[in-house]
């Protein structure tokens, strides 16, 4: 007989995820997520959480991610801030200081609640280059630079590419590099505040309206670039909202603040 399964629905700047409460990182199997998350048989999302035991002393908790193609990231920033408000809504905090153990490494949390939303400020852990990889794009070679934050991400600057030319080299530029790589497409917009538009496309989900880590690879990226300052705001626009984000000079530590939103509360029969 199906067990039924719980979950709670939330969202960070339209991407979206279904939490699940978990005893251990295998509590579902990747087609099983993979299913859950399907928009029309499914009950649709980005990705599932998995709300597990902390492992690290003194976290609050442990962050497990599964991509909507039921493939396990290491790291997802709108996805931590999403679990971070879930965390506080479940301790009927206001205000809460956590840490949440990740596949990239334990990170803090700050979350700052009005009901069902928060703001959340995560720490996103430090950046690290790893040179680039040259693929074509309209009969001419582009040089993506490659940043890890916990998981990859190849960034290019100032290059038009629209939404639909995205789908297509999105999983080209992925499928070049060994285990795929996130994809991020930047064009700066200011530089009082540094401000930039990124599009982005995510290994295992596709082109999504957002992606934390993607838009922390790019802050990373636009300060060694000259394009902004160590210390200070950048803004990152994304197709799903804006975030706030800083890197410090200190092994390129990225903090990001951005809003986390409960959506709805459900019961589904485990597929």
């Amino acid at each position: 007989m199906a067990r039924a399964l719980r979950f709670e629905k939330y969202e960070g700047i339209g991407n979206d995820f279904l939490v699940v409460e978990a005893d251990h990182d295998a509590a579902l199997s990747p087609a099983q997520a993979q299913a859950l998350c399907d928009r029309h048989f499914g009950v649709g999302g980005d990705g599932v959480l998995l709300s597990a035991p902390p492992v690290t002393e003194g976290a609050h908790g442990r962050m497990v991610v599964l991509n909507s193609d039921g493939s396990r990231p290491e790291g997802c920033g709108n996805g931590l801030r999403c679990l971070a408000l879930a965390l506080a809504r479940k301790a009927s905090t206001q205000r809460a200081e956590l840490i949440i153990d990740t596949d990239a490494g334990p990170r803090t949390a700050l979350v700052e609640r009005r009901g069902n939303s928060a703001d959340v400020t995560v720490s996103m852990g430090g950046a690290t280059r790893l040179g680039e990889v040259s693929v074509n794009h309209r009969g001419a070679a582009l040089a993506f630079q490659r940043v890890s934050m916990g998981n990859p991400h190849a960034i290019v600057f100032d290059v038009e590419c629209s939404e639909q030319e995205l789908d297509e080299l999105g999983p080209r530029v992925s499928a070049s590099l060994p285990g795929g790589a996130n994809v991020e497409i930047v064009r700066q917009l200011s530089t009082e505040p540094p401000t930039f538009e990124v599009l982005v496309w995510e290994r295992g989900v596709g082109r999504t309206l957002a992606c934390g880590t993607g838009a922390a690879a790019v802050a990373a990226l636009a300060v060694l670039s000259g394009r902004a300052s160590f210390d200070a705001p950048i803004l990152v626009q994304l197709p799903g909202g804006s975030l706030s984000l800083t890197v410090r000079a200190d092994g390129l530590a990225v903090s990001l603040r951005g809003p986390a939103s409960f959506v709805f509360s459900g019961e589904v029969l485990a597929p």
